[in-house]
């Protein structure tokens, strides 16, 4: 990847009269950044930053957030025109070839996607060793991590051809084996992929589909799910891109890669948010105890809080949930489900959060996560299986992610700094001399 970061610029630092000169820089949009790569060696000192939230780990040209103006970027595109305009394979392509396909490009690409979407035939083997009430999560970090013992044949990462060959077969099996960890888990047969569906179609065929019965697919649910897909597909340097990025700079294949990157989804913080939220409706429980809810919300000295309102990135409307509000309005009124206790509680409390001066001073709006979790839920999964849904997503942006680390020549393998407060240097004293 050729560097595209423009000079606008140096800052001076003197500490202790060292004196380090360090070039600025700018990207296309967003704060300039101050190259410190060589901060320790000018200073004598390194930076602290827990979190690495002030720190820029990498040059990427996939996706762009802008959190105070609510704006969300794939590839230059906002998120609501990808989202309304286009589908989950075309976007697909964007992420990992930068432009949006032609016709026949799109086509050779979702041939290729369609035909790897089987799974080795032992690899059915591996659920059968998980018990089963094993979280979906759990048989999605193994089974994922194990595709390294069965495709050989695309683990070289310094080949492209099997770079290709493994980001496509991650791509196309994700849905396979999320569908089956789904299956096992309520004692149901596997249902294999067909190729003649698109590839939210088949992902909802292979999971609620059954062998006495033909399933068809209401494509208004479909092209919610899709929508949900696209929604969730990459989102900068969060924790899981950020893992699979700092396991690639080792080296590692790809499927050990992407499973660590669904290891670090798998934290509440981070891809439980939506079954989080979920949790918290089911907790009210019904409409007439929404006030004392919305009354301990507002109460500082109250623990409680409402999941699924305002994000730590976007600190005005998440871009994403204007989307998904509409869907999951679509998915709730062609499945008429207006009558369940807990999407009626949701349905009350968006319009309490969207009316509420409180809310709306502390833009304290209802996020994606909110959304994404009463549609889920609608659709017919539980909420073990809402992460397992995230990371079939989010695979297309580790992957592209993971892609751009290895071809950008700047990138080293990952080895953060640390400030030791522990005990200074002593000496041995034997056991029977201690005190």
């Amino acid at each position: 990847m050729e560097s595209k970061m423009k000079p606008a610029g140096t800052m001076t630092v003197d500490f202790k009269g060292k004196k380090g000169e360090f070039p600025v820089y700018e990207g296309t949009d967003g704060p300039p950044v101050v190259d410190i790569r060589t901060f320790a060696k000018q200073t004598g000192a390194f930076t602290f930053d827990p979190g690495f939230t002030s720190t820029g780990s990498c040059e990427s040209q996939i996706t762009f957030i802008d959190g105070k103006k609510g704006v969300l970027l794939y590839r230059g595109y906002p998120i609501d025109q990808l989202a309304e305009k286009s589908t989950f394979m075309e976007i697909a392509y964007l992420l990992l070839k930068g432009e949006l396909p032609t016709k026949m490009e799109f086509e050779e690409f979702n041939e290729s996607i369609t035909m790897h979407t089987m799974v080795h035939e032992q690899l059915k083997r591996f659920y059968s060793g998980f018990r089963r009430d094993a979280h979906p999560m759990a048989i999605l970090v193994g089974v994922v991590g194990a595709l390294a013992a069965f495709y050989h044949d695309s683990t070289d990462i310094n080949d492209p051809v099997q770079r290709k060959i493994a980001s496509h077969r991650m791509i196309a099996k994700m849905p396979t084996i999320a569908a089956m960890a789904y299956k096992y888990s309520i004692g149901q047969p596997f249902v294999f992929p067909q190729n003649n569906l698109g590839y939210t179609e088949n992902f909802m065929r292979m999971c609620f589909a059954v062998p006495a019965e033909d399933y068809e697919v209401n494509p208004v649910l479909a092209d919610a799910l899709d929508k949900i897909f696209i929604l969730h597909m990459d989102h900068e340097q969060n924790a899981s891109t950020s893992t699979v990025r700092l396991a690639g700079s080792s080296g590692a294949n790809p499927f050990a890669c992407i499973a660590a990157g669904i290891a670090s989804l798998w934290g509440p913080a981070h891809g439980g948010a939506n079954e989080a939220a979920l949790n918290m409706l089911a907790e009210i429980g019904t409409v007439d105890r929404i006030p004392e809810y919305i009354a301990r919300a507002k109460d500082k000295s109250d623990p409680f809080r409402l999941m699924g309102f305002g994000h730590r990135v976007y600190k005005n409307y998440d871009p994403r949930a204007t989307v998904m509000r509409k869907a999951s309005h679509e998915v709730l009124n062609a499945l008429g489900v207006e009558n369940d206790p807990l999407l009626q509680v949701a349905m009350e409390l968006e319009k309490i959060a969207l009316e509420d001066p409180y809310f709306i001073e502390k833009k304290l709006y209802p996020n994606i996560d909110f959304y994404s979790g009463i549609t889920l839920k609608a659709l017919g999964f539980p909420t073990e299986m809402f992460t397992v849904l995230f990371a079939l997503a989010r695979t297309v942006g580790w992957i592209a992610q993971w892609t751009e680390m290895l071809e950008d020549p700047s990138q080293k393998i990952g080895r953060p700094r640390q400030v030791y407060t522990g005990a200074g240097m002593r000496d041995f004293v034997n056991i029977d001399k201690r005190s």
